[in-house]
């Protein structure tokens, strides 16, 4: 294993430790992707910043799966090629990574569910949730943020919800606090306005040394306007944003992980139009550890929380405790869950019948004289 003072304090403030060390492939340069393009990544080495073509066994290795791909914030290793170039050549393993349940086109030209996820960003520490006070000629929308969560709780990293734009809501601020609160149980919650700094510094607390954070959320969610913010100038470029609604223009087109100069990374991220889950274990329940909570007190170990008797879950919602909103976005998460697993589990046993068609031709082959 190479010494880890040979690479320089620079990839340690990125992220680089003893155990990444341990992964690299003996004679490999180490080095953090920044930013994706196709067939190529920008990445950041202890001498700078390169741009590195895709090794060919590495372009065959991931053909078949999208998660396998190189994505912002992961850990490459790169061989030095002529001239001073690099070429990736594998990814080390990821200790958290974001990923969604991937979005195809039907027959008809319609969105359908695919059970190949995409990796959002990788080896992050914490997950920012992003959502407006004010979108769209309306409050928060609790039913996203309660999906984003259970994509940050899924992804392996710390999500901290922010509620940005609360320069907008005034008097209502308090009341939209305690129901992002409500949604968000066991997580931190700020209310941010970057143009004015409220809230900045609470957030910047969170990257600490070299954590590596995530801003998610839809578009105009002020997200690269916090980053800017974080960085103390502009590193992303912004929109003019209404003044009735706070409504932005997206202008983020690529994922893009930005060192501070206070120390910690951030990745920048476009808004996500469509957040499909992707292999849920534990996500959607950490999510809703409140009805989970309830439904420990159930009279049936298998209740439904439909119509069965004793159910617990039904008896807070009668009496107002559980807000039927809640309930049924936890009702249709659990659905895309238990759908997203089937459709991969389908996936699977289609790959390997494929394999075993073509083995068995192979073999049908050879025998021919």
């Amino acid at each position: 294993m190479p010494a880890l003072t040979t690479f320089g304090h620079d990839l340690f403030s990125l992220g680089w430790n003893e155990s990444l060390a341990a992964d690299l492939p003996g004679g490999a340069v180490p080095a953090r992707v920044a930013r994706v393009d196709r067939g190529a990544a920008d990445v950041i080495t202890a001498d700078g910043h390169h741009t590195a073509q895709y090794a060919a066994r590495l372009r065959r290795a991931t053909a078949n799966d999208p998660v396998a791909l190189p994505c912002v914030g992961d850990w490459a290793a790169l061989t030095r090629q002529a001239e001073g170039r690099y070429e990736l050549d594998a990814i080390l393993p990821r200790r958290s990574a974001l990923v969604r349940g991937g979005v195809a086109r039907d027959s008809r030209g319609g969105l359908s569910g695919d059970s190949r996820g995409q990796v959002l960003a990788a080896n992050v520490d914490v997950v920012f949730v992003a959502e407006p006070a004010m979108h769209a000629d309306d409050f928060a929308d609790l039913g996203r943020v309660e999906r984003l969560l259970a994509l940050a709780w899924e992804s392996g990293a710390r999500p901290v919800v922010l509620l940005t734009k609360s320069d907008l809501v005034g008097q209502h601020l308090p009341g939209l606090l305690d129901d992002v609160a409500a949604v968000a149980p066991g997580v931190d919650l700020h209310a941010v306005c970057s143009v004015s700094g409220e809230g900045v510094e609470v957030v910047r607390s969170h990257l600490d040394g070299s954590r590596t954070a995530v801003v998610l959320g839809a578009s105009g969610a002020g997200k690269s306007t916090l980053v800017n913010a974080l960085a103390g100038e502009t590193v992303m470029e912004t929109q003019q944003v209404r003044a009735g609604d706070g409504r932005g223009r997206h202008t983020t087109v690529h994922r893009e992980l930005l060192p501070l100069a206070g120390g910690g990374l951030v990745i920048d991220t476009p808004g996500i139009r469509r957040v499909g889950l992707y292999e849920m274990s534990q996500g959607v329940d950490l999510v809703f550890s409140d009805i989970e909570e309830l439904a420990e007190g159930c009279r049936f170990d298998d209740c439904a929380h439909r119509t069965e008797p004793g159910c617990a879950v039904l008896e807070a919602l009668e009496s107002g405790e559980l807000p039927e909103r809640r309930l049924e976005s936890w009702r249709k998460l659990q659905r895309e869950a238990a759908w997203m697993a089937r459709r991969g589990d389908a996936r699977l046993r289609a790959e390997e019948t494929r394999k075993w068609k073509i083995i068995h031709k192979s073999m049908r082959n050879q025998g021919r004289p």
